[in-house]
């Protein structure tokens, strides 16, 4: 049987590994929900509800592994994984629950002026069974870093990584959350997909990409790891190609009405 360090080591391999074929297979096909939902990836599940089972990992997890660390009652494990939990509580509960309450707004809206029932938002199960395993395998990474194999003792840089990487970190899950927050506002509003305007829109396709981005950077600096690390390359392999599809979507749907000046996710880079 494989030892607990065996396993952590082969799963940080395994995020190196997979990596690179992600953002080639991102290039050339779109993950089908959102805006790219489209037929023949099987059966799907309401929108919500998918974002809740498979973002959930990263809560029950964390919380299960953390009490066995070796650093379990460390306050500086403990003050360091909660940006890490904070992000997903919003991201498995918080989230799901406003784009619950958006969507069923919408359909109520929409079934009132038509008369008739309308579709709700729909979530390929395999696209979140997929998304389950990822997050279940990097919480396991995170969590134990953070409470089993850091070393905190004589670290003298510790505060000002943490610090710094804090700083980096709340900018982007401000950026990522009120980006979000505005994309179900349009969706909320009904009528067909319209161009997000305002804040980082003015700059970029996605800033809820570009905040995201910036979040796992901030925990990469906070937590100086190699499972932090690769946590930010996977985020950008995937992240990245699903802006630039999003980006091309927007040019293609709106045509000269979309602002010429935005990039994809990055500002003025791409």
């Amino acid at each position: 049987m494989l030892s607990d360090q065996k396993v952590f080591d082969y799963g940080l391999l395994f995020f190196l590994i997979i990596t690179p074929p992600t953002i080639i297979a991102l290039l050339f096909l779109t993950a089908p929900y959102g805006k790219h939902q489209r037929p023949g990836w099987g059966p799907t599940i309401p929108a919500p509800l998918a974002w809740f089972l498979m973002e959930s990992p990263t809560l029950w997890l964390t919380l299960l592994l953390f009490p066995l660390g070796k650093n379990h009652s460390n306050p500086t494990a403990q003050i360091l994984i909660l940006p890490y939990l904070i992000h997903y509580v919003h991201r498995t509960v918080i989230y799901p629950l406003r784009l619950f309450i958006k969507t069923h707004r919408r359909k109520t809206n929409l079934d009132s002026q038509a008369g008739r029932k309308s579709a709700a938002a729909a979530f390929p199960v395999s696209v979140a069974m997929m998304a389950f395993v990822f997050n279940l395998l990097n919480a396991y990474l995170q969590a134990r870093w953070v409470s089993h194999y850091a070393n905190y003792e004589g670290d003298r840089w510790f505060w000002w990584r943490f610090a710094g990487g804090l700083v980096v970190f709340v900018l982007g899950m401000a950026v990522n959350v009120r980006s979000d927050y505005v994309l179900l506002g349009l969706k909320s509003e009904g009528g067909g997909y319209k161009i997000p305007r305002g804040g980082w829109f003015e700059l970029v396709s996605c800033p809820n990409y570009f905040g995201e981005i910036l979040e796992w950077l901030g925990w990469a600096l906070m937590s100086w790891s190699w499972a932090g690390l690769v946590f930010l390359l996977y985020t950008c392999g995937n992240l990245v190609p699903r802006a630039a599809s999003n980006h091309m979507w927007y040019l293609n749907k709106f045509g000269e009405d979309y602002p010429k000046n935005r990039k994809a996710v990055i500002p003025f880079v791409f």
